[in-house]
């Protein structure tokens, strides 16, 4: 799915109308922007959770989950903040989806 597909569904979910313009930085990008996203996250009440592959206390988190959204599983290599957001707008694009 192309990231302008992921927001329109996502945009459906929030209860936003996305206009015909190219999405840019003055534009609603929960996918590259962090206010963006904290927004929708709210708005959808999702719930993040960052997981590790091994068992040690103090891990660096390797994935980025969203709880109370089925199968959106975004792996960080090492953006934690790019793969939150992305984990966000994917858990919104499928709350979309699902919507008549």
């Amino acid at each position: 799915m192309s990231d302008r597909e992921l927001l329109e569904l996502a945009a459906k979910a929030a209860g936003y109308t996305l206009g015909s313009t190219t999405l840019d930085d003055d534009y609603w990008n929960p996918i590259t922007d962090d206010g963006d996203a904290l927004r929708l996250m709210v708005r959808l009440r999702l719930e993040p959770r960052f997981l590790d592959n091994s068992h040690s206390n103090g891990a660096e988190p390797s994935r980025v989950t969203l709880h109370n959204v089925a199968g959106i599983v975004e792996q960080i290599d090492g953006d934690p903040l790019a793969a939150t957001r992305r984990a966000i707008v994917r858990a919104a694009a499928e709350i979309g989806r699902r919507m008549p």
